[in-house]
């Protein structure tokens, strides 16, 4: 998650934490210009594919969760092609906080980003190399708090600005009963509002949450497939 504030003062911490709040998306456009090409390419694959529910799966390029793989997790599931995976160390990025000027702010910003409701993150998939701008973000939470869909509920009302929640419960590919959300959320100060989804899942070390975040709606349902690939796949590590 990329959230390093620090060792060059309270501004800087702050300025980057902000910079990963908007999703690392500012700058992705100038990728070499080949963001807007392959992004029209992803458009082409959701609409084949269809979007919300019907999505289909994208194509699987790597695995995520078992020992040895980017992220391990207690749970497994194919991540699509092009996708970079990344783990978040929370606790260390939350170390590495300044306690400077604007210590406390750049403090609050990283934990906004590392903690949300229940969970804390645990790895980021960047869709950039692939051609959308998003991620889709892993959360885990305690042992213990095993009700997929209390933490689900709690991880969406500790985001700002959502509504239009609908939830329902469903089985992943690798059996596992899980609860989906699906809502719009709106940035007050940008005044945009987008789509965005997750699911939910309870282990043995503690729930799991998959969040498919885009930097708008068309980005959002571009990256669908993803999110459709790793709901038909996850199972227990």
């Amino acid at each position: 998650m990329r959230v390093r504030v620090g060792t060059h003062g309270g501004r800087a911490a702050v300025a980057a934490a902000v910079a990963m709040l908007l999703g690392g998306c500012a700058g992705a456009a100038d990728d070499d210009g080949k963001t807007s090409a392959s992004a029209s390419a992803g458009a082409e694959k959701a609409a084949a594919g269809g979007t919300g529910k019907k999505a289909a799966a994208a194509a699987r390029g790597g695995t995520l969760g078992p020992a040895g793989s980017a992220c391990e997790l207690p749970v497994s599931f194919g991540v699509a092609e092009d996708w970079k995976p990344e783990a978040v160390d929370a606790g260390k990025e939350l170390a590495q906080v300044s306690k400077g000027e604007d210590g406390d702010l750049a403090g609050e910003l990283a934990a906004a980003m590392l903690r949300q409701g229940p969970v804390t993150a645990a790895c980021e998939i960047d869709a950039k190399p692939s051609g959308n701008i998003g991620f889709l973000r892993v959360w885990k939470g305690k042992p213990g708090d095993a009700d997929a869909g209390g933490v689900l509920r709690a991880f969406v009302a500790a985001e700002k600005g959502v509504s239009e929640a609908k939830y329902h419960s469903f089985k992943t590919g690798g059996g596992v009963p899980a609860v989906e959300v699906e809502y719009v959320s709106t940035d007050k100060l940008l005044e945009e509002t987008k789509k965005e989804s997750a699911f939910a899942v309870g282990t043995p070390d503690g729930p799991v949450v998959l969040h498919l975040g885009g930097m708008d709606t068309r980005e959002h349902d571009e990256m669908l497939p993803a999110f459709e690939l790793a709901k038909q796949t996850l199972e227990l590590s």
